[in-house]
């Protein structure tokens, strides 16, 4: 079972997972946790080989597919059957999952700094990354890599709240998780047609250049899916400007129709 925490056991409220992206933890959702659970009860997990929740090595052939499971054996060992579902980064590929494979149990899904496909300039850099990281630091490469996405001076605290988090992370979880990156397109490939009743919140920061366009691209078209654009953040969006995303996030979660999403046209110029 996954290390977890709950925040919150009170029937009347709605039930919302927070999963963190590739070397994170529980920490980078603080400003969320803080704001959600006025409203619901918070449901936080560690991933496969992070902080204390089991190794990637403890499974035969580790997948996205087996990463998805663990987060559902985790509702199904505290009793949740059907929750909104937050995710950054690599959260938004294991939710993508998660609505492929079982999309009864997705109320809503808000998708921050998402990633439907690796970019050329994506495949580019890991294609390096492989090349070298048999006789380099994982750290290093976390870094440079972390360097690459979050360039930007505003980006620098969550640039550096991710390469702090990644460095607790052992060599050998790291490289697991790297390993399936290539298979990143296909928890995203059935999204279209297997979730496409389920509502979709796309949170994206203006300056996330490795990801944006190729997602505005993806959920153009999409069914029940909204677009929202944070000016100034970069791809750690939820950290970049924690008040734009506690707010778009909770009102989307709560059906506020009052707010606004990028229309279709938007979209293409943004593009």
């Amino acid at each position: 079972m996954l290390e977890y925490r709950v925040f919150g056991e009170d029937p009347a409220k709605e039930n919302v997972v927070l999963l963190h992206g590739i070397g994170g933890s529980a920490s980078i959702f603080f400003p969320q946790i803080k704001a959600y659970k006025e409203q619901f009860n918070v449901i936080v997990v560690h991933l496969r080989g992070h902080k204390n929740s089991p190794s990637v090595e403890e499974v035969e052939d580790f997948s996205f597919r087996r990463a998805a499971k663990d987060v559902i054996d985790v509702l199904d060992e505290v009793g949740v059957y059907k929750a909104h579902f937050v995710g950054i980064s690599l959260g938004s590929v294991l939710t993508h999952q998660i609505m492929s494979m079982a999309p009864e149990r997705v109320e809503k899904a808000v998708l921050g700094g998402a990633i439907t496909k690796m970019s050329l300039s994506s495949k580019f850099f890991f294609l390096i990354g492989k090349w070298i990281k048999n006789f380099t630091p994982h750290i290093w490469l976390y870094a440079l890599f972390a360097m690459i996405l979050m360039p930007r001076q505003n980006h620098k605290e969550s640039r550096n709240a991710f390469i702090k988090e990644a460095s607790r992370m052992k060599r050998k979880e790291f490289l697991g998780w790297y390993g399936i990156a290539h298979n990143v397109k296909v928890t995203f490939a059935k999204v279209p047609s297997v979730a496409n009743s389920i509502p979709k919140l796309y949170i994206m920061g203006e300056g996330d250049h490795m990801f944006k366009r190729d997602v505005i691209r993806d959920t153009t078209g999409l069914a029940n899916a909204q677009l929202h654009i944070v000016p100034h953040a970069g791809h750690v969006v939820n950290l970049d400007d924690s008040d734009t995303f506690n707010q778009v996030s909770m009102a989307f979660m709560n059906g506020d129709e009052g707010t606004e999403y990028l229309s279709q046209d938007e979209r293409m110029k943004e593009s």
